[in-house]
């Protein structure tokens, strides 16, 4: 902390007591707080979130803390991007005081985190029924180290309103279900997802991607439209529209593997999902419930996630 140069309008704290102490002034003064949840190497996306809460709030604030207990053992804890001057900078080129919560993971998780789930002590927070699909197979533990850390957050931060992205629409759900079902006095918004001018789902991840790993990465986005056109123009069978997204996803791979890089796209899951309770769909889908169409791909090693809703009124 002491070598960051913290800009002008911005204020950080990396301490729960000091944080606290500075949202009870905001509560003598009646002032509403914006919450933004983020691991930090912040893009367009984050900001856009920090920017929506702005025009609903009277102050924002934000926290940056890689959260281990929803890395695998496997996965790239070690190496996710941390740029917390880049990101403050970043905050404050926004032209509005933000506040910053950047605490240190001893504080976050007093008994201590293990990657190693079995080895884990302490308390945790898990959402049944909406963790264990999609993102869940892949990743089993990911959600409960997510719901785990968002209700800490929320317990500290205590705002009025919480703010999201749509492009993780499944911990969108689940941290909606969560609010809901542990009485959190915070309004959640989900905000649409923010993309690149080509339509890349911008993602902290998208930094490990090369300017050719990032071409073909448009796929996602690509095969998600191709799908969107064919249920607005009548086709509702979701096993079908799947198989059309898988196609365009396959034709890319091929034209990588002609390329003879080091590389590959492989796909990890393309499904759709009912919009109310997310569970798969695999024949009509129902019009009452909408849907969300998701799908998470490697591009060489990085896995990358991107999803539209359709039709769902909440």
């Amino acid at each position: 902390m002491n070598a960051l140069k913290i800009p002008p309008g911005i204020k950080v704290f990396n301490k729960i007591a000091d944080f606290r102490q500075w949202r009870h002034s905001l509560l003598l003064d009646r002032k509403t707080l914006g919450y933004v949840p983020t691991m930090g190497a912040l893009h367009q996306g984050h900001l856009a979130l920090v920017s929506a809460a702005k025009k609903r709030c009277d102050h924002v604030a934000l926290s940056i803390f890689v959260n281990p207990a929803q890395f695998a053992p496997t996965e790239d804890l070690a190496t996710y991007p941390r740029t917390l001057q880049n990101d403050l900078n970043k905050l404050a080129d926004l032209g509005f005081d933000s506040t910053v919560f950047v605490p240190q993971v001893e504080e976050m998780y007093p008994a201590g985190i293990d990657l190693d789930v079995s080895k884990q002590k302490g308390t945790f927070v898990e959402v049944l029924g909406l963790s264990k699909q999609l993102e869940g197979i892949t990743r089993p533990n990911f959600f409960r180290g997510v719901a785990t850390v968002v209700s800490k957050f929320l317990n500290i931060v205590q705002p009025e309103d919480v703010f999201f992205g749509q492009k993780d629409i499944q911990q969108c759900f689940v941290i909606r279900n969560m609010i809901r079902d542990l009485h959190f006095p915070s309004k959640m918004h989900i905000c649409p997802t923010v993309r690149d001018e080509n339509g890349l789902a911008l993602s902290s991840r998208n930094a490990y991607l090369s300017a050719t790993q990032k071409r073909y990465a448009l796929v996602l986005s690509q095969s998600l439209q191709h799908m969107e056109s064919l249920y607005r123009s009548g086709n509702t069978n979701a096993t079908e529209l799947v198989q059309a997204g898988v196609q365009l996803i396959e034709q890319a791979a091929k034209e990588v593997d002609a390329l003879n890089e080091d590389w590959k796209i492989r796909i990890d899951y393309v499904s759709i999902n009912s919009g109310k309770d997310l569970r798969e769909i695999k024949g009509e889908i129902p019009k009452e419930d909408g849907c969300v169409i998701s799908m998470a791909v490697f591009v060489g090693h990085t896995r990358l996630i991107d999803n539209l809703c359709l039709d769902i009124h909440s």
